[in-house]
């Protein structure tokens, strides 16, 4: 349990840091008084973020920074942070996430009341405070994908079973830590004996859909996931991705195309897999086109200027 005395929680926190900037530094001091141990795990970042970061807390014992040598992916450099992790229970924290006073002693004290919970997400908001999609979520199965793609789930008052809308932050936000069938992979707790059963994150993802697919083993391994309301974290969300979004673009469509054969392929006929696979690419070329076409005109208007 977390201290009364200090404060300090029994848990490892793991950042993957890759260009975070300034960020990765406030990060880092909003869990310095809340966790035992900081990993950092850097994909070979260009910024100075890592130089900071040395500047700052060089001489901490409580920090350990592991520096890649290329960007290994999301998951991969995870794996490593716990490998190096030494406590009973695990926080995964994007860089771009500053944690409120006590957020991780709620995390921890939902996951010690029940020990058939394997893992926990906190709140994830903006700057003023509203709630961000993907913390509370169910899975998007490709059902649910296709409902969403073609909008289908203005349907959803009449027949809320058929065309459920998996994203979960439109629904009033509980009082208490509510069971859900995914969380973000921005904020994750981890029961170390679930990790160990479960196994770690599947590096196949480079980044994005890392998340579901663990949700989905622990799932399927019968350990539960709980939203919890009162841990508040402030998500800068996509820091990490603005200098190359089409690069992101492309490995979140093709860890969307993994997840959903890796767990869909054999539920579902192969006519509605064909038509997500043909809505997942169609939905990538837009958006391709979409950034094209701003980058395009950012360079006409630089010349002109």
């Amino acid at each position: 349990m977390t201290s009364e005395k200090t404060g300090i929680a029994p848990v490892s926190l793991i950042i993957v840091n890759y260009n975070a900037g300034p960020l990765l530094e406030a990060c880092v001091s909003s869990g310095l008084n809340q966790v035992e141990q900081i990993i950092i795990v850097d994909n070979a970042s260009s910024d100075s973020s890592l130089l900071r970061l040395d500047a700052l807390y060089s001489r901490n014992s409580k920090l350990q920074i592991i520096r890649n040598s290329k960007n290994l992916g999301f998951a991969a450099a995870c794996n490593i942070g716990t490998k190096a992790a030494e406590c009973r229970y695990l926080l995964y924290l994007n860089p771009d996430c500053i944690l409120a006073p006590g957020a991780v002693e709620g995390l921890v004290q939902t996951l010690e009341a029940r020990p058939d919970v394997g893992m926990v997400g906190g709140l994830l908001t903006d700057l003023d405070g509203a709630e961000q999609g993907g913390a509370r979520r169910a899975v998007p199965t490709p059902w649910r994908s296709f409902v969403r793609a073609f909008g289908l789930s203005r349907f959803a008052n009449r027949w809320p079973r058929l065309f459920f809308d998996f994203h979960l932050h439109k629904q009033p936000l509980p009082d208490q830590p509510i069971e859900v069938e995914a969380i973000s992979g921005a904020c994750m707790l981890v029961r170390r004996e679930a990790l160990e059963d479960v196994g770690p994150l599947d590096e196949g993802y480079f980044m994005h859909c890392e998340d579901l697919d663990w949700c989905m083993r622990f799932r399927q391994k019968g350990w539960q996931i709980l939203f919890v309301p009162t841990a508040k974290i402030v998500h800068y969300l996509g820091v990490c991705s603005k200098s190359r979004p089409i690069f992101v673009e492309w490995h979140k469509h093709k860890g969307m195309m993994r997840f959903y054969r890796k767990f869909f392929r054999h539920q579902y006929p192969g006519i509605l897999m064909w038509l997500v696979g043909l809505g997942v690419w169609l939905r990538f070329g837009l958006i391709t086109t979409y950034y094209s076409g701003c980058h395009i005109a950012q360079l006409l208007g630089l010349r002109r200027a």
